[in-house]
């Protein structure tokens, strides 16, 4: 075989080495773009349900208002979370402030249990059925989000994708925990 002849072919395995790098490496990288938006729109989707809930919490808040007028400073806590939480710029301050408006929403629901004729008003019954469908869709798609940011963090984590993704920049996201241990623990029930 002549000298030419083997310069040839270790020219086209090469190329053919370059060729199957560089489309793995497109793919890597679009495959690291798709789970990027799937995060965004998981995320956009969780802020939808959150933004019906906003909605909701002033007229639940109203129709306590008119059976608790003593409990002003709980009504008050949950209006400023409900604002710190639809002010947040980012999923960790979001994270954090539904953290604090889950509290005291738990704050409003122990008022209503101290007024049984607030618990039989129509209106409030809509309300927290509204609510309650809300708070499910909430939970299920911050169950989404947490699942594709768990797929995208191991995709940008992972040896070979981890070398793309420190390239362009993709960084891990945070997951939505709950931040407060006491909602962490079993809930006590009593007759």
């Amino acid at each position: 075989m002549q000298w030419w002849a083997i310069l040839l072919i270790a020219i086209a395995v090469v190329a053919f080495i370059g060729i199957i790098f560089a489309i793995w490496w497109i793919t890597t990288y679009n495959k690291l773009v798709r789970r990027e938006n799937d995060v965004d729109e998981a995320y956009s989707t969780m802020d939808i349900y959150m933004k019906k809930r906003y909605d909701l919490i002033p007229n639940l808040v109203e129709t306590v208002k008119g059976y608790a007028k003593h409990e002003h400073d709980t009504l008050e806590n949950v209006m400023k979370a409900r604002y710190a939480s639809m002010m947040a710029k980012n999923p960790e301050e979001k994270a954090q402030s539904e953290n604090l408006l889950a509290g005291t929403l738990k704050s409003l629901f122990k008022v209503t249990e101290d007024y049984p004729e607030l618990r039989a008003d129509k209106h409030f019954i809509q309300l927290m059925d509204s609510l309650r469908d809300i708070e499910t869709e909430i939970a299920s798609s911050r169950k989404y989000y947490n699942g594709t940011v768990k797929i995208f963090n191991n995709t940008c984590e992972t040896f070979p994708s981890n070398i793309i993704a420190k390239k362009y920049k993709f960084a891990a996201k945070v997951l939505f925990e709950i931040s407060d241990p006491i909602e962490r623990q079993n809930p006590k029930v009593k007759f």
